[in-house]
């Protein structure tokens, strides 16, 4: 069964740091590029970071550039979003989410949800005093 899994999230205070995991099973994550998003309530769900398993390109939303980094363990088929400095205004579900890289029409959609088709239930992030 192809699942991604993601875990990680939490309450944190602003300035403070979280992880997210986005565990790939059922599928090596050869070959694809692996997203992170977030929704929060009453927003679109939009593009936060990417990665390319192929030759490790990143991409990062302007609103979280310096402040995030994704990176990927192929070993343990995971991908991760490491978020330092957060922001009440990053409080959202983050999501996970791949596509092949093949599939893949532009690099200026490697940031909109619809270019990805396999999704993770998500995982909730609090940033909050």
């Amino acid at each position: 069964q192809v699942q991604l899994v993601e875990s990680g999230g939490g309450l944190v205070q602003p300035g403070g740091s979280l992880r997210l995991s986005c565990a790939a099973s059922g599928f090596t994550l050869d070959n694809y590029v692996i997203g992170w998003f977030r929704q929060a309530p009453g927003k679109e769900r939009e593009g936060v970071s990417c990665i390319s398993s192929t030759d490790r390109t990143t991409y990062y939303a302007n609103f979280v550039k310096g402040r995030f980094t994704i990176s990927m363990d192929n070993a343990k088929n995971t991908v991760y979003l490491q978020m330092n400095s957060l922001k009440p205004e990053d409080t959202a579900v983050y999501y996970c989410a791949t596509v092949r890289v093949p599939d893949v029409r532009a690099i200026q959609a490697l940031l909109h949800p619809p270019t990805y088709d396999n999704w993770g239930q998500g995982t909730q992030v609090t940033v909050s005093s």
